[in-house]
């Protein structure tokens, strides 16, 4: 007589616990691993925008890119992208970035306002400006502490969380609507008007990099 071998129910049900257990163990471990890769690459690009800024500014008497303005006709220009006809292309660092990947944060989740990527924001309440306000571009000169100013952030308001385009420091009128997305890991990058780059805890204060308008101005 043949003698037939096969797995029995009891240990097809001990392989499949012993992968489950495996299974339970390994994936945090990959979305851990891809977390800090979506972080790595974030740093990468706020990290080539304000190298993108600085560079804006050294052909225009060192003052920076406007945050935004409007045209005659009504087009918004940005510092990250420009409207015409409802078509967007690359905005005013547009020529020294190359690609509007460079915009996108890859954690980022969210309503995008119409622009192609997003996720970062320029402060418009000190550094870009916005000339609809009054509001004109600083000069590099008149910055006293470049590596403390912040120029570019993780950004993101409301629940759920959509773009904000222009950072705003706790004294503007607009601060909530302008506030830095502390996403990775409870961590925001921010890229300063030196062009380095670092991240930041979120701390009781809802939004905002300080309580004041200490790490947004220009003192």
């Amino acid at each position: 007589m043949k003698k037939h071998s096969a797995f029995t129910l009891i240990e097809l049900l001990v392989v499949i616990s012993i992968i489950a257990v495996l299974a339970s163990l390994l994936f945090p471990a990959f979305a851990s691993a891809h977390a800090s890769a979506q972080k790595t690459v974030c740093v990468s690009n706020l990290k080539q925008i304000a190298i993108a800024s600085s560079m804006y500014a050294d052909q225009a008497d060192d003052r920076v890119a406007p945050s935004y303005y409007y045209s005659p006709e009504g087009n918004e220009i940005a510092w990250d992208y420009q409207f015409h006809a409802g078509r967007a292309s690359l905005g005013l660092l547009g020529p020294f970035l190359k690609t509007g990947e460079l915009n996108r944060c890859p954690s980022f989740r969210g309503q995008a306002w119409g622009r192609p990527t997003t996720g970062y924001a320029y402060n418009a309440t000190y550094v870009g400006g916005s000339p609809e306000e009054g509001l004109t571009p600083a000069g590099l000169g008149a910055v006293n502490d470049p590596s403390r100013t912040v120029a570019f952030a993780d950004a993101g308001w409301g629940s759920p969380v959509a773009a904000c385009n222009y950072l705003r420091a706790p004294s503007d009128s607009l601060a909530m609507a302008g506030t830095v997305h502390f996403r990775h890991a409870n961590r925001a990058n921010i890229a300063w008007l030196d062009a380095h780059v670092s991240g930041r805890f979120s701390r009781e204060i809802v939004g905002h990099l300080s309580q004041g308008d200490e790490d947004y101005d220009l003192e």
